[in-house]
């Protein structure tokens, strides 16, 4: 079993991690006002206005004369705001919070980029014990949920190509057994979802199925996360059952936005 990689930090500084996500939301996706960033973060609006200060006077975030940031110099990869993650986002939210409506679980969007998988929406649950937003984060993808599901929607040539010896000359200790990961992938290929317990991060257990477009192939990925000691596998197949009717939903509203 692959070790954790993750353990969420046992003092973590909330004044840190709202800077992080919203430089990671200028990152994502364009731009945002600082109205924006009070309700994404959940702050008020003059602690909004002072984050989004220091990550201009830093040059993460510059302000554009409409009054909306933007991604700064430091960010190198600025999303535009018509871009397929920002569309992603945008149709997935309704879809996410609903999913926690019904399962009162922190649901989650990801997309992967090469050997990596990015979480580009969240919404938490109200539970007091739960797992927080991922927004922003990064991970290697066969160690997430939704990170194996688009692994598994490439063709066999492909995944060869994503985990190349030579890409991992400096760091082989992150390169997955292939003839390991190749049977996985083939079992997710068959079931439709992807059952992942701690791989990720210490503690948590996650459930998730693909979004596809209108050829059928896979876009992202629609997870349920949750603390390990509340996941109960007699649950599977209703968590299952509502994330591919969420995921159906989801891939209706981009096909009507395309």
């Amino acid at each position: 079993m692959d070790k954790p990689l993750k353990t969420p930090p046992p003092y973590p500084i909330a004044s840190v991690d709202h800077a992080l996500r919203a430089a990671a939301i200028l990152q994502m996706e364009g731009g945002a006002t600082v109205s924006q960033i009070s309700e994404r973060l959940g702050v008020a609006r003059s602690t909004a206005h002072r984050i989004l200060s220091m990550l201009v006077y830093r040059d993460f975030a510059v302000q554009d004369e409409d009054r909306v940031y933007r991604a700064g110099p430091v960010l190198e990869i600025a999303a535009h705001s018509q871009s397929l993650v920002s569309r992603l986002r945008a149709a997935a939210l309704p879809h996410l919070r609903r999913i926690v409506d019904l399962l009162d679980e922190t649901a989650n969007l990801v997309v992967r980029t090469g050997d990596t998988a990015r979480f580009i929406a969240s919404a938490e649950c109200r539970q007091s014990l739960r797992v927080g937003s991922r927004e922003g984060m990064v991970f290697p993808a066969h160690r997430t949920t939704a990170g194996l599901l688009l692994l598994a929607d490439l063709p066999e040539g492909e995944l060869d190509g994503v985990y190349a010896a030579e890409r991992y000359r400096d760091r082989p200790a992150d390169r997955p057994d292939l003839a390991r990961l190749r049977a996985e992938l083939a079992r997710l290929r068959r079931t439709g979802f992807a059952v992942n317990r701690e791989r990720s991060e210490r503690g948590l257990t996650a459930v998730g199925v693909p979004v596809r477009d209108r050829d059928g192939r896979a876009l992202a990925g629609l997870s349920v996360s949750m603390p390990s000691v509340r996941y109960d596998p007699h649950r599977l197949q209703s968590l299952v059952t509502t994330l591919t009717a969420a995921a159906h939903a989801l891939e209706d509203d981009l096909a009507e936005r395309h």
